[in-house]
């Protein structure tokens, strides 16, 4: 349940549990079948669930499931290139570029069926109290995926990348310049830093003190922040990027004793630990957006009650 990677995005209402439910269930996970190269669907969040949609206290828990065939390249070559060798061989001929083409098309339709499949998924809520769609995924493709099929389920579903006031390398520059972070938030001991002419120089550090004079000595010589660790208010760790992604977060031990003292059963500890960790997360972006100066003007709106 703890979300080790996050993408966000700001929701222009809150949006309404019994008809997010219904949408979700119109559009239920099927296995990725026949001649399909994927598929996705959605299910519940967690085994001891029946519904797509768990809420707590404002929130909207979610998940979104996937399956890949894996059905590499390579393998379809051999299986052309053993074809192809068996019509020359019996038939004493070449077989020219166009029946190659048809030969990959065929041989691609009969392995897809017996292919192995991947399968995962992501999961996300939605902070009506903040008006925040939370993705577990620091990867943009694959929160926009995600994005996509709200979309689908439950038009329009209104959903835009935050758009603060100070851009994030700026702000991350400027606080490895002070020697410190504002707010609740701390300099933690990894940083990656940019040279921002055509070569691209980078700079990646780790296990560091990030107010030592060589940190500040990089950022003299025109190198920008593009990743910094942080820690806030002694709770949370993780990885901040220049496109406003939080990678590999951390919660304390503080947190997860609490969630810990919630229950014994898997239903009780997954309910406090969702309820901790979504009011967590909503508190930490917040803060992280306050400290980037806020959200531009066209995004800012009254927080939900």
């Amino acid at each position: 349940m703890w979300f080790k990677q996050l993408s966000f995005y700001r929701l222009a209402d809150v949006v309404d549990q019994a008809a997010l439910t219904a949408a979700l269930e119109r559009r239920p996970f099927q296995p990725c079948m026949g001649l399909d190269w994927f598929s996705e669907g959605w299910v519940p969040p967690a085994g001891h669930l029946d519904a797509p949609v768990y809420a707590g206290r404002g929130s909207l828990l979610v998940s979104l499931r996937r399956e890949d065939k894996v059905l590499p390249a390579s393998v379809i070559r051999d299986f052309v290139d053993m074809k192809v060798q068996e019509i020359e061989d019996k038939e004493l001929r070449k077989v020219g570029r166009k029946e190659k083409l048809a030969l990959k098309e065929q041989l691609t339709d009969d392995l897809l069926p017996r292919a192995f499949v991947r399968s995962g998924r992501t999961l996300a809520y939605i902070d009506n109290n903040r008006q925040w769609l939370m993705v577990e995924s620091a990867t943009a493709s694959k929160a926009e995926a995600l994005v996509s099929k709200l979309r689908e389920a439950l038009p329009p579903f209104p959903a835009a990348l935050p758009r603060t006031q100070l851009a994030p390398h700026a702000a991350m520059t400027d606080w490895l310049a002070a020697g410190e972070a504002p707010g609740g938030f701390e300099l933690d001991a990894d940083a990656v830093l940019r040279d921002s002419s055509e070569n691209g120089a980078q700079v990646r550090v780790s296990r560091i003190d990030l107010t030592a004079d060589e940190i500040r000595q990089h950022i003299a010589t025109g190198k920008h922040a593009s990743m910094l660790g942080l820690i806030w208010n002694e709770k949370i760790r993780f990885q901040l990027t220049d496109s406003l992604q939080l990678k590999r977060i951390q919660f304390l031990d503080v947190l997860q004793e609490e969630a810990s003292q919630a229950g014994d059963d898997r239903e009780s500890l997954f309910a406090a630990t969702f309820l901790l960790m979504s009011e967590e997360l909503g508190e930490l972006v917040s803060a992280l957006v306050e400290a980037l100066g806020g959200l531009e003007d066209s995004q800012q709106h009254k927080e939900a009650a």
